[in-house]
């Protein structure tokens, strides 16, 4: 398999996943604003959208979309148990937190990641992050480690990503301390560790 991924973007929760579960793979940057891949391909003939994470598969297929590509790898690798069993409460929690991540976090980050947003716009948004770093907070809030059954799951590696984002933009984790908590459990995983490593992160 082949992840085209940019450092420290989303793509890192589909590295950090990779790695989780042992699979064999390279990885190829992508330049999003010229459009091209490391080895000079066009990255849209890759990925139509123009963005990451796309993931070139066995069958020489590629998946893009992060939460759909998360999914597939841990549907792949059942025994290492990083997704409940479909048709479980424990499943439609799991989609729930992988719904509100990609539909409602990382939605709110766009304007502190886009050229020539107004300080107005980014304000709104770091107000915005902060609303739905609450809810985290309130769902960690319980001792949990991890937020699906107590379990490390995909969920868990698309979350870490966009919370992580605050340490390069000036917002405060110390204000949601489990959350901060989370943050520095998850980063201290072995295959979390090797994704940034690779990406030159740490």
């Amino acid at each position: 398999m082949k992840l085209y991924y940019m450092p420290g973007a989303c793509s890192l929760a589909s590295h950090i996943m990779l790695h989780e579960v042992g699979a064999r793979f390279d990885i190829e940057g992508v330049d999003t604003q010229e459009g091209r891949t490391e080895s000079g391909r066009t990255y849209r003939d890759i990925s139509p959208n123009g963005y990451v994470p796309a993931l070139e598969i066995e069958t020489g297929d590629y998946l893009s979309e992060g939460v759909a590509i998360l999914q597939y790898i841990a549907d792949t690798h059942p025994d290492r148990a990083f997704s409940p069993k479909p048709g479980s409460i424990a499943r439609a929690r799991l989609q729930q937190f992988l719904n509100f991540a990609a539909a409602e976090l990382h939605k709110s980050w766009g304007p502190l990641f886009t050229d020539g947003s107004s300080e107005a716009d980014k304000s709104a948004a770091k107000g915005k992050v902060a609303t739905k770093f609450d809810h985290l907070e309130s769902v960690l809030a319980d001792g949990r480690d991890y937020l699906v059954a107590n379990q490390f799951s995909v969920a868990d590696a698309y979350t870490f990503v966009l919370v992580n984002w605050a340490n390069v933009k000036d917002i405060d984790l110390d204000n949601w301390p489990c959350l901060a908590k989370f943050v520095k459990r998850v980063q201290a995983r072995p295959a979390t560790l090797a994704a940034m490593k690779a990406e030159g992160l740490v």
